[in-house]
């Protein structure tokens, strides 16, 4: 028989007094005086401790978190193969430096390759690549995306009635499809499908991406200190809008990767209009889209990004040329160096130089 606290003895007591006065009666099988009295002790030690002699109790915030492990233990054995793609998605890309300086011959710039199968990324001046500036025409790959899953962009006629003003571009003086402002980079058609689509649903959509600082505050593009004409001006044209050449590679593989969630009609025509007019000779095939600003007259931003595609294997890139006084700072020679670089790539996948 177990030793009784005092207290216990006391309260053993006044229990059986109780029950003496209450019941009235003797019960036709009584335990043994002792097993009764060392069974009301546990049953009132347990009461005032709030244990159980078998099993300890769970305090209030270990119930919660106990029932948590068990949802989470069945859940991972219902789909164990479920909780290996959570975990593979999310671990951290792997990244090497490149040494790519021999195809910028002196100019100020930074490429940005990335391998979805490998999850892996190859930059060149990675400082440099992770520095937001302006994205200019390479902006049309969003307003295209998002005018056409909008229907501000139509899948039939798509053009648009030239106003009559006379810009510096000649192919922008007349009426103007989809097809061909995407290729002659048509500032004031995108002007127009941009206030189509509208604020709400652009910075929605930017954030959806995650594109750069997401910043479209200067809508109409007044800080652009190059151009003051509101149909050649925009956020994303020197303004408030900024974005990495890094960042830039990651939307990529976010609107034409596995994991995209945009119609596949909306993809297709995005691909038709980006598709590279001049192909390697290798079997490779590039999709992008230039980019340039200016300020005060000088060439500050020079951009081609998109991706490669070979057979079935898919490379994402992104060729940024900044400020580089004594060189010809241009789009064409960004998209030139983005040729060479995914041809290369794709001879020897993880080549750094």
């Amino acid at each position: 028989m177990k030793r009784i606290h005092p207290i216990q003895a006391l309260l053993i007591c006044a229990a059986l007094c109780t029950a003496a006065l209450v019941g009235g009666c003797t019960p036709k099988n009584p335990s043994p005086p002792s097993v009764r009295t060392e069974h009301i002790a546990e049953s009132i030690s347990e009461s005032i401790s709030g244990t159980n002699s078998r099993e300890p109790a769970k305090t209030s915030a270990q119930a919660p978190a106990d029932m948590e492990m068990a949802s989470a233990k069945t859940a991972a054995e219902e789909s164990p193969s479920s909780n290996l793609q959570e975990h593979a998605a999310a671990k951290s890309p792997t990244v090497t430096d490149a040494d790519w300086s021999g195809y910028f011959e002196g100019m100020n710039g930074a490429a940005v390759l990335y391998d979805p199968d490998e999850n892996h990324f190859q930059i060149y001046n990675r400082e440099l690549a992770d520095t937001r500036r302006s994205p200019c025409s390479t902006f049309k790959i969003i307003s295209s995306l998002v005018g056409l899953e909008t229907g501000a962009i139509s899948s039939g006629d798509s053009t648009r009635k030239w106003s009559g003003e006379t810009f510096w571009n000649e192919d922008w003086n007349r009426d103007i499809s989809f097809d061909e402002a995407f290729s002659t980079s048509c500032v004031w058609y995108f002007r127009q499908v941009i206030d189509d689509i509208g604020k709400e649903t652009i910075q929605a959509e930017l954030e959806k991406l995650r594109y750069g600082n997401q910043d479209i505050s200067d809508w109409e593009g007044r800080e652009n200190a190059n151009n003051s004409n509101p149909a050649l001006t925009g956020f994303w044209i020197e303004s408030s809008l900024k974005i990495s050449p890094k960042e830039q590679t990651e939307v990529m593989e976010r609107i034409f990767g596995d994991s995209s969630d945009y119609s596949e009609e909306t993809i297709r025509r995005l691909e038709q209009v980006m598709l590279l007019s001049e192909q390697p000779q290798d079997g490779v095939r590039i999709y992008g889209k230039t980019g340039m600003g200016k300020a005060r007259g000088v060439t500050v931003d020079a951009w081609y990004t998109g991706f490669a595609q070979k057979d079935d294997k898919r490379l994402y890139f992104c060729i940024y040329l900044g400020e580089s006084p004594g060189a010809e700072v241009t789009s064409a020679r960004a998209r030139e160096i983005a040729a060479k670089i995914v041809s290369a790539a794709f001879l020897s996948p993880y080549s750094t130089s």
